[in-house]
């Protein structure tokens, strides 16, 4: 009989016990409940589910919940299409919105009809791994490597190597995702609003006769560029020429016209970059010599 009651004791006990979690867990779930809207769930499902952080948000779900509080708007999400955004806008009853159009672009034009090598690369096929080993072979200690890091990781098909091993950039259908960027071991690539038409092709700063030694295509500093510019458009930073783009006064193609070699071009549209009267016809297809 005592079992029994200690028994009896320790069961109402532990009844008791749970009906007084059930009330505190009931109590904190109304204390610390957090409202989602639901329309974060709708608008995610609208969206491309790349996650490529274009948008600048690490996710489409990051993104989904900024669109639904107003801080950005559907157009910022540049890997959907026209008809997503707009759909997304009609969810949520406001304006789409518009976003300039962003593209990578690469700070080189050395391939290997045009740029040296100093040493043969024999191991793994990345930019990464060749940068780690005397910084890759190429003459030029800033010139892309050639070995398609950017290529790999780029998802949307956007970027492949020419028969020159040169990162080609397909501007429509370039999503603006970062991915080149920052796999480049060089730092060759950036993300530039299509209206940024004066771009510097070279991130060569060795000194003029140097530079042009080991790419005949690398900005050798002669300052004509800059000449040519509006005021304050352009400067030379050490050796290289540097475009001020917050002045916002690009529209010129003026500055290319007397580049020897071609380093600074205008890009006509955003698939072709074009180069000034006297820039040097690169003529060879096969790949320079070896230097050493």
């Amino acid at each position: 009989m005592e079992a029994m009651s200690s028994l009896a004791v320790a069961s109402g006990f532990m009844a008791v016990l749970g009906i007084a979690l059930a009330g505190l867990l009931a109590l904190a779930s109304r204390k610390l409940f957090v409202y989602e809207d639901p329309r974060i769930e709708q608008v995610e499902d609208l969206l491309p589910k790349s996650n490529c952080g274009a948008c600048g948000m690490p996710g489409c779900r990051g993104f989904a919940e900024k669109v639904v509080t107003g801080e950005v708007v559907p157009a910022q999400c540049t890997v959907s299409s026209m008809q997503q955004r707009k759909d997304i806008a009609d969810l949520l009853g406001v304006a789409a919105g518009s976003i300039e159009k962003k593209v990578a672009r690469l700070a080189c034009a050395g391939g290997k009809h045009v740029a040296y090598t100093r040493a043969r690369y024999a191991g793994l096929k990345s930019c990464r791994a060749a940068a780690v080993v005397g910084g890759g072979g190429k003459e030029c200690a800033w010139g892309c490597l050639g070995l398609g890091d950017c290529e790999v990781v780029c998802s949307f098909d956007a970027l492949h190597l020419d028969e020159h091993g040169l990162p080609r950039v397909d501007a429509d259908k370039c999503s603006a995702c970062n991915d080149c960027v920052e796999v480049c071991p060089k730092g060759l690539f950036s993300l530039e609003p299509v209206s940024r038409r004066l771009w510097v092709a070279c991130k060569n700063r060795a000194d003029g006769d140097t530079a042009e030694a080991s790419c005949e295509v690398a900005c050798t500093a002669c300052g004509k560029c800059v000449a040519d510019a509006p005021p304050g458009l352009m400067h030379l930073d050490g050796e290289l020429a540097v475009v001020r783009y917050e002045l916002n006064v690009w529209a010129t193609q003026g500055p290319i016209e007397r580049c020897p070699t071609g380093a600074i071009v205008w890009f006509a549209t955003p698939n072709q970059a074009v180069k000034g009267a006297v820039a040097k016809k690169i003529l060879r297809q096969d790949a320079l010599p070896q230097l050493h």
